[in-house]
């Protein structure tokens, strides 16, 4: 192992956007077992200062692979397709007008049942999404599918900062009387 290989040359893993997740856990526990500081404590403070970074290098790569979002990011990136979510907004019109009709319907729900089918509408378009993310960072792996791929992050990403507004006016709106 050395701190510089990638995420999944770091946990021994394929590739791919499609992770077992039993899997990834098992290997992350194998290798905060090998690396932690305490492993080294007798070893003297130089020894526990490189298993630290061994650790924070282990647990960066379990998070950013253990999240959809940020794997599909994650490889994209490797292959030449950064998402740029700060930078590059651009949506196709028809993903902006959904996102502006669920905008709407959410600011005018005032009962939780109409909330609540808005958000499994969501999640049907969510796993949609990432079923097309799926096919294009685990088949061809050129230029172009990449490209598409960082598109798909990013409407997932929009996605997400909705499911989150979601949940917000769910807990308000059953907290209201």
């Amino acid at each position: 192992m050395k701190l510089d290989d990638d995420d999944f040359t770091l946990f021994g893993l394929p590739e791919r956007f499609a992770l077992d997740p039993a899997q990834l856990d098992a290997r992350w526990r194998t290798l905060q077992a090998a690396v932690h500081p305490d492993r080294f404590a007798a070893d003297g403070s130089a020894a526990q200062r490189v298993a630290m970074q061994w650790a924070v290098r282990v647990n960066e790569a379990y998070r950013r692979l253990q999240d959809p979002l940020k794997r599909a990011a994650y490889l994209c990136e490797r292959r030449g397709a950064p998402v740029d979510a700060q930078s590059n907004t651009a949506m196709p019109p028809d993903f902006l007008l959904q996102q502006m009709a669920w905008r709407e319907a959410l600011e005018e729900a005032t009962d939780v049942g109409v909330v609540e089918a808005l958000e499994a509408e969501v999640r049907r378009h969510e796993d949609e999404r990432l079923g097309r993310l799926a096919a294009l960072l685990d088949g061809a792996a050129d230029a172009a599918a990449a490209q598409a791929a960082a598109g798909e992050v990013r409407a997932l990403m929009f996605v997400a900062r909705f499911r989150d507004d979601i949940e917000r006016r769910l807990a308000a709106l059953e907290s209201t009387p």
